[in-house]
């Protein structure tokens, strides 16, 4: 008897094991940090167990970050910002440097599974006109060679993620798929690089911009619903994800590497800041996406498994919106860290909600709001200006979810922002007399005001500089008065 309750409990525990693992091998996600008050690495790193992610990209290599990963078998590609190019393309030395302080101080006995070093992040943007064309190869191979003389490069290899805009098709067919006359001959080199090093090619991959950028652009196509099907000679595609992905295997083909392997780095869709960015046409990418993937059959061109990371883990308060408002807000987590709907990574049905973070702490249950009774109105317009100036009023955009809220709640969201992003510090609801504190909350059906979460002084040294720089470069796109 006790020899069969053995294999039963066993059975149970194989069967319990396959319904929580919910993540596919191929699905990671990106771990981003542009925020004013991040989440604990520890809560972070739960989180990602607790749900099943395997793979997870990150855009620096703090190592305090990176250390809280050690022992969790999870896969990390760590990353190199574009103002680190310069300086490791100068000197061979500094890259070295580089490779010893950010992978091989993790590589023990139950340290961090390093599987890629991402040099640069979109680096080739046209609107980055040109900064780090000459930067961006000599860096690549700096590293790579650095990471080979370590006795690295089997295991880990340096690669650079780009942006689709890297590559063109001037008849909108995937056959026609170019790299750009401006990076062509620069990517030529690194694409045969890749192929010689056994390193993939990272491409980010968005729909949701092809949509919002082409008044024109079908709808229908930025999903996964088969309508507005592009023909390609004898191969029809019936989203832009697939079109896009095979155009980019038309200019590796065009270059001489059609069989280079590829990894998308970001695919995801926005669920605020614009009036296609919400949680229903989040849900429908992802649902279709998801089902893709499941099912294996890859694209016309490259048939089989694709390996995608998702963008993003969270939301982002501090990131630039020189790209559009809906930049702060792709995660398919909260701020912090909440489910935004329920999702079926598996592709297979079962839709559920993902686990939410655990031992996160909230600032009290309080919001600063404009004061009904206050005298000086007239400093109204000048005042909700330098709030969003200094924190973030991206779900007050025409068609994002608050952007329907009557006058005095729209000063009220945006005195509140400030004041949560501020620690809800007493000298940040003020705002000439204007504002007041409640205990009772404002927000409404569609618009949520938040009270921000705890974070501990390590935490906040640890991000302080990128954050910084984020708010630093914010410009008021708006006026609401």
């Amino acid at each position: 008897m006790a020899g069969v309750m053995a294999v039963l409990w066993a059975g149970a525990l194989i069967q319990v094991a396959t319904s929580v693992k919910v993540v596919a091998d191929n699905i990671g996600v990106n771990w981003g940090t542009m925020t004013s008050h991040p989440l604990h690495p520890r809560i972070v790193v739960q989180l990602l167990k607790d749900n099943g992610f395997e793979k997870v990209k990150l855009f620096d290599s703090d190592p305090w970050m990176v250390g809280y990963l050690a022992g969790t078998g999870i896969e990390v590609m760590l990353g190199i910002p574009n103002d680190q190019l310069e300086f490791l393309s100068q000197d061979y030395g500094n890259a070295k440097d580089w490779v010893k302080e950010n992978c091989t101080s993790h590589l023990h006995k139950g340290g961090v599974n390093i599987k890629y070093v991402a040099v640069g992040n979109e680096p080739f943007l046209t609107s980055y006109k040109g900064r780090f064309l000459k930067t961006t190869f000599p860096a690549l191979k700096n590293i790579q060679k650095a990471l080979n003389e370590a006795g690295l490069g089997n295991k880990i290899k340096a690669v650079v993620p780009q942006n689709a805009d890297v590559y063109e098709s001037k008849s909108d067919k995937p056959s026609d798929g170019v790299f750009r006359r401006d990076v062509k001959a620069v990517m030529a080199q690194i694409v045969r690089f890749l192929k010689e090093n056994g390193a993939p090619f990272v491409v980010n991959i968005y729909p949701f911009i092809s949509l919002t950028m082409n008044s024109k652009f079908p709808s229908d196509f930025a999903f996964f619903d088969g309508g507005h099907p592009i023909q390609d000679d004898n191969v029809q595609y019936n989203n832009v994800f697939e079109a896009n992905f095979d155009t980019l295997i038309y200019a590796l083909k065009d270059l001489g590497t059609p069989n280079l392997t590829i990894l998308v780095g970001e695919v995801g869709w926005p669920t605020d800041g614009h009036k296609k960015a919400n949680k229903n046409s989040a849900k429908k990418f992802y649902d279709g996406l998801f089902k893709v993937l499941a099912s294996k059959k890859g694209t016309p061109l490259r048939p089989g498994e694709m390996d995608v990371y998702l963008f993003g883990l969270f939301d982002e308060d501090t990131k630039s919106i020189e790209p559009g408002n809906f930049e702060r807000h792709w995660g398919i987590f909260d701020f912090d860290g909440k489910p935004k709907f329920t999702m079926d990574i598996s592709g297979k049905g079962g839709d559920k909600h993902l686990v939410a973070a655990k031992g996160v702490k909230y600032l009290p249950k309080q919001w600063c709001v404009l004061e009904s009774y206050a005298s000086n109105q007239d400093l109204i317009g000048q005042q909700i200006g330098w709030a969003c100036a200094r924190s973030d009023c991206t779900a007050l955009q025409d068609g994002a979810s608050c952007s329907n809220l009557d006058p005095d709640r729209t000063v009220s969201y945006a005195f509140n922002s400030y004041y949560q992003m501020n620690n809800q510090d007493e000298d940040a609801c003020d705002f000439e007399g204007l504002a007041t504190v409640v205990s009772k909350d404002p927000s409404t059906m569609s618009c949520r005001f938040n009270t921000q979460i705890k974070v501990d002084g390590a935490t906040r040294l640890s991000f302080a500089q990128g954050a910084v720089a984020a708010i630093s470069s914010l410009v008021t796109l708006f006026f609401l008065f």
